[in-house]
């Protein structure tokens, strides 16, 4: 074990995934506290998104309504994890694909499939309007939702046209509780009780900066950057972060834009600096 980030505190993102980032920085002597910087999670119960995917993969809907490309993105995900990948894109094939604007298009392109029909404008209102010109009797139609959304327009103009609708929910946001851990966190870097903050991705940096929005730490957290070492695993969070004014003085050499090289940029940019009191 080295010593070169002890006492040291850091805010580093909490995810299982990123729990080892955080011991190589408690293996140097570091302080980590871990914040939640993910804005999205797949639904806390996968076994209704599984067994959705198990319908759909043994009797393809007719119809596919896609509202977003991070729902879609995750019904691939987990069909991969449990080893259906390839019966569920061919199934996707099979259907008709329906879009709600640009978003789900782009995520459809990615796994070599295109929409058949787009939403415009990009809405509920714009979606029901699409499907009026079609005839849905009888038809069955599989409506992949998001959360926090008034969903029941939609599911009555589908009942009215005579579909029969099956609908999944592949994912949800961050709570108030995480949110609130994040808000904490704005404060703790304003106060100077920080020594430093690490990001590993962009979409990090943009849900630090929309948590300090909502709550009202805008200030807060332009004064808490100000004050401690931004660390940024790549050019491309780096970037994120200078969207915001702000500049990453620390980043990983070269071209080793991964969790250990930028443990080690850390430890070594505070080897030779004083801890915090």
């Amino acid at each position: 074990m080295t010593e070169e980030l002890r006492g040291r505190r850091i805010i580093v993102p909490e995810t299982r995934e990123l729990s080892l980032f955080a011991s190589m920085l408690e293996e140097r002597g570091a302080i980590c506290l871990l914040c939640p910087l993910v804005a999205i999670h797949d639904a806390p119960d996968p076994a209704p998104v599984e067994a959705w995917l198990r319908r759909f993969i043994a009797s393809p809907c007719e119809d596919l309504i896609l509202m977003t490309g991070e729902g879609l993105r995750r019904l691939v995900a987990l069909a991969a994890r449990r080893e259906m990948r390839a019966p569920f894109l061919a199934a996707l094939a099979k259907s008709r694909r329906i879009t709600r604007g640009p978003k789900p298009v782009r995520a459809l392109r990615e796994i070599g499939l295109d929409s058949d029909l787009s939403a415009e404008p990009p809405t509920t209102e714009g979606l029901i309007s699409l499907l009026s010109r079609l005839d849905l009797k009888s038809r069955r139609v599989g409506a992949q939702l998001y959360p926090d959304s008034a969903h029941e327009r939609l599911f009555a103009y589908l009942a009215g046209a005579g579909a029969e609708v099956d609908a999944v929910l592949p994912y949800v946001y961050a709570s108030k509780i995480e949110d609130a851990a994040v808000a904490a966190a704005i404060d703790e870097m304003a106060a100077g009780k920080v020594d430093a903050i690490a990001f590993t991705s962009a979409p990090q940096v943009r849900r630090l900066s929309e948590v300090a929005r909502k709550s009202g730490r805008a200030e807060a957290l332009s004064r808490g950057l100000a004050r401690v070492t931004v660390a940024a695993v790549g050019p491309v969070v780096a970037a994120e972060l200078a969207s915001l004014g702000v500049s990453a003085s620390i980043l990983p050499a070269g071209e080793s834009y991964f969790m250990k090289p930028l443990a080690r940029a850390l430890a070594a940019a505070f080897a030779t600096r004083q801890p915090l009191a």
